[in-house]
């Protein structure tokens, strides 16, 4: 057996089917040896989401948060060159094992945005005292990359920030009007928001590229005159606020 079969084959006893990759290796006592590997690499893995997932380790509790991750364990090996990047896609998971409890997807999606928003690319961020002097009709924005934002279909801010503090946190509750996640990096401190679907439609709309006025007759549009002015301007100063800006450039 060459070497890079024999790899292959341990692999395969770490991931797969123990008593088959062990009988390719042709030793009677194989199985005993590679269950102390095929025990450890799922405990090691385990260990590597429950950091990764501290708030929701402690929403499941520490059995059902194990039997989750050994489930996600299974079919998704590591591809990354660091564990750190092994929670990516978890909330998929738990959203197909919690059909009918939305909050423990919501919930990972919120602490592997904030771990990668911890981890994520520096941007600078503009504040009212050095904006730029622009055609706010023609100016387009630039954000932190940070920047991440998912649908919100129940309470999760709250049950996330209680949990942070160590506080008993409120039971899960169905927004009546669903929410979205916003998550960034402010200064060196990961950072969420819950945002209505309209502020969402603008940020998103910005995002993508479009000129501050565009925004403005969007929200004029919808709104009518004032009050369409007046979330304009809400959601700019809210923004810049909160660091998600790095930049204003005038369009060609």
């Amino acid at each position: 057996m060459s070497l890079l079969a024999t790899q292959r084959r341990f692999r395969a006893a770490l991931t797969g089917d123990l008593e088959d990759a062990a009988h390719h290796f042709g030793d009677t006592n194989a199985a005993a040896g590679l269950a102390v590997y095929h025990n450890a690499y799922r405990v090691q893995l385990v260990d590597c989401l429950r950091e990764t997932f501290e708030q929701l380790d402690a929403w499941l509790g520490s059995d059902d948060f194990a039997l989750a991750a050994l489930v996600h364990i299974a079919e998704h090996p590591p591809h990354g060159w660091t564990l750190g990047v092994y929670g990516e896609g978890f909330d998929a998971t738990l959203a197909r094992l919690y059909p009918n409890d939305p909050e423990v997807a919501e919930l990972a999606w919120l602490e592997w945005a904030l771990s990668i928003a911890f981890t994520g690319a520096d941007g600078v961020p503009l504040t009212t005292n050095n904006l730029p002097s622009v055609d706010w009709d023609r100016a387009r924005l630039d954000f932190v990359p940070t920047l991440q934002i998912a649908e919100a279909t129940t309470n999760v801010g709250a049950i996330w920030s209680a949990l942070s503090a160590g506080e008993t946190p409120p039971a899960a509750e169905t927004l009546p009007v669903p929410a979205a996640l916003l998550v960034w990096r402010q200064d060196y401190v990961p950072s969420f928001r819950t945002i209505d679907q309209d502020e969402r439609q603008a940020l998103e709309r910005m995002m993508s590229g479009a000129m501050f006025g565009e925004l403005c007759l969007a929200e004029v549009e919808h709104w009518g005159d004032e009050e369409g002015v007046r979330r304009s301007g809400e959601y700019l100063g809210q923004w810049l606020h909160d660091g998600l800006v790095t930049g204003v450039r005038k369009s060609a």
